[in-house]
């Protein structure tokens, strides 16, 4: 992927930042979009241009906030020149129990899942038409299968997969966009139960997590060895999904 430029958001830390590394070691200019991790971005753009100097960059946005989605596209192509790979993976993930939703809730869930990846989309559409370059949208399994308890992020994610497939017809022939599906990963950082994490590991089929190296993988294949795939949503869950 030498000459590509890829922006990712949510990627200073945990499956952002591995993915930022595999692009990288790949060959291309990262920029490593991030909204509180300031450290964690700034020592991972270190990381990388100790390796290749010039080649990561980061900025920090609320992807809330109307300009963002321009703010981000403009400083990658300042930056960089061009662009090649959107891969929108900043989510907010946290339960919403009927009964208990607020507004504000709504707007943070959809906002970061659903209307942040669409903006970015657009606003990014006209260079990467440029270069036949590629949007990977960070979906969830629970997009396909109601997480209990998640019915705002679950709706958001069902959002994502439609979205994925609408952009995907309205950006074809130059853009090609698919999104990943993963399922357990890597575990929240709230605090979770530890019989619900062996719950959902007795439900996967191959009877463990993955790891953030996994979706990075299949980041590497949509954007290295998948040129005539569009409009696909991937689960990488370890059977999660059967």
């Amino acid at each position: 992927m030498a000459g590509q430029v890829a922006l990712i958001t949510g990627a200073a830390r945990r499956v952002g930042a591995e993915i930022a590394r595999s692009l990288h070691a790949a060959g291309a200019d990262v920029m490593i979009h991030y909204r509180s991790s300031h450290q964690d971005a700034q020592a991972l753009g270190a990381e990388l241009n100790a390796l290749r100097a010039g080649s990561a960059a980061i900025i920090e946005a609320n992807l809330l906030s109307p300009d963002a989605p321009s703010r981000l596209v403009q400083a990658s192509l300042d930056r960089f020149g061009h662009l090649d790979l959107l891969v929108n993976n900043a989510s907010s993930f946290y339960a919403t129990p009927l009964g208990s939703i607020t507004l504000a809730q709504w707007d943070d869930l959809m906002g970061t899942n659903l209307r942040a990846p669409l903006f970015l989309a657009q606003a990014a559409a006209a260079s990467l038409a440029a270069r036949r370059g590629l949007i990977l949208n960070m979906i969830d399994i629970h997009g396909l299968r109601p997480l209990k308890h998640f019915p705002l992020y679950s709706a958001a994610k069902a959002g994502l997969t439609m979205l994925t497939r609408a952009l995907a017809r309205e950006l074809a022939p130059e853009v090609r966009v698919n999104g990943i599906a993963p399922g357990p990963v890597l575990w929240p950082e709230h605090d979770m139960d530890e019989a619900l994490k062996r719950e959902i590991i007795d439900k996967t089929a191959l009877k463990r997590h993955g790891s953030p190296r996994d979706i990075a993988r299949t980041v590497l294949f949509f954007a290295q060895d998948a040129p005539y795939i569009t409009g696909q949503v991937l689960a990488v869950d370890g059977g999660r999904s059967l």
